[in-house]
């Protein structure tokens, strides 16, 4: 269902709640002509604990409320099979298809992974091969923004940066982005697309959230400053952590991916439950739309990368946009959270 076709209640009252959200403010990528509503919609689940039927019906959820930007690799989901993944990107090209709407869409996708079938390749030749299976699986003949997801520190940085060059010429790739590059070598990639005028990084993907700070900020965040990169962080809820729902070692078998956050069952992570347990009380609100509200409010941010598996979930992330935190709750969550 297209978003206009829900602008109206039955009764012929106007729903104003979603022309509202459809009237959002769009984001800026970097110095692109990209503009995205402020929750990124991570694709990770999709073939994986979501099958096509389910998928659709969060992709169908996310942009009836006016949300337009899309998550996705050519590695997920490669772990079920051990494959060469794209069912992700399989199901969202089918959606975007039978929908009709790749237009809307600002589609962002990655590439140089491992998975069951190469090791981690930033190489030029991977690169040309790979995108061409990401535009078949994504049935578009263009990628918004491209992502360099995991680096081999192998291949020269110049030669990763000309095969984008070569994408972004042809009218495959529009923009490129940087995932998880180290320190160095995302500078270094920077500078070299000033010196030798190849595409340039427009948006950081990184590992942040609540509980994950120091990394981020001490490293990366004056990067992103100087280089006036937009921030795009993945793991924002921490695995799911920072919903609140996992509070005891019981509590782990809640879902597939319970085990991952046992690290967090230490004494930083429950005073930050606690912080969160009482700024969503002052609000009203959950734990992980505070969660999420919190990097909103933090310097460079655009939109937070959270997936979904009911629309229940959605809403959560959508309520983010909506929260107005108070210095004194941005305090009480950074106290809590301090490395």
């Amino acid at each position: 269902m297209a978003a206009y076709e829900c602008l109206a209640h039955p009764n012929g009252k106007i729903n104003w709640k979603i022309i509202k959200d459809m009237a959002m403010k769009k984001l800026q990528i970097g110095n692109t002509d990209l503009h995205v509503a402020p929750i990124n919609l991570g694709g990770n689940v999709f073939g994986w604990t979501l099958d096509e039927k389910e998928s659709f019906k969060i992709l169908d959820a996310f942009v009836e409320r006016g949300y337009n930007f899309l998550d996705t690799a050519d590695m997920y989901s490669y772990w079920v099979k051990n494959d060469e993944g794209g069912q992700s990107e399989t199901i969202i090209g089918k959606w975007m298809k039978e929908r009709g709407n790749r237009e809307n869409i600002v589609l962002a996708t990655k590439v140089g992974g491992e998975t069951g079938i190469h090791p981690v390749d930033t190489s030029k030749k991977h690169i040309l091969k790979s995108v061409d299976k990401s535009l078949e699986r994504l049935k578009t003949d263009y990628i918004d923004l491209y992502y360099t997801h995991f680096d081999d520190e192998e291949t020269p940085v110049v030669d990763t940066l000309e095969a984008y060059d070569e994408l972004v010429k042809a009218g495959k790739v529009r923009y490129i982005a940087a995932s998880n590059l180290s320190p160095q070598r995302l500078e270094e990639s920077l500078k070299s697309s000033e010196e030798h005028e190849l595409p340039r990084y427009q948006a950081l993907q990184p590992h942040y959230n609540l509980l994950e700070r120091e990394n981020y900020e001490t490293k990366y965040a004056p990067l992103a400053e100087k280089y006036g990169l937009s921030v795009f962080p993945y793991w924002s809820l921490a695995s799911g952590f920072l919903t609140g729902k996992y509070r005891s070692e019981k509590d782990l078998g809640k879902s597939v991916r319970g085990e991952s956050v046992r690290k967090y069952l230490n004494p930083k992570g429950f005073k930050t439950l606690r912080a969160l347990d009482e700024v969503s009380q002052k609000h009203n609100t959950s734990q992980a739309t505070v969660s999420l509200a919190w990097l909103l409010a933090q310097p460079n941010l655009g939109a937070p990368v959270a997936s979904a598996t009911k629309k229940s979930h959605l809403e959560t992330l959508f309520a983010a946009s909506d929260i107005q935190l108070t210095n004194e709750d941005l305090q009480l969550l950074n106290d809590a959270s301090t490395y």
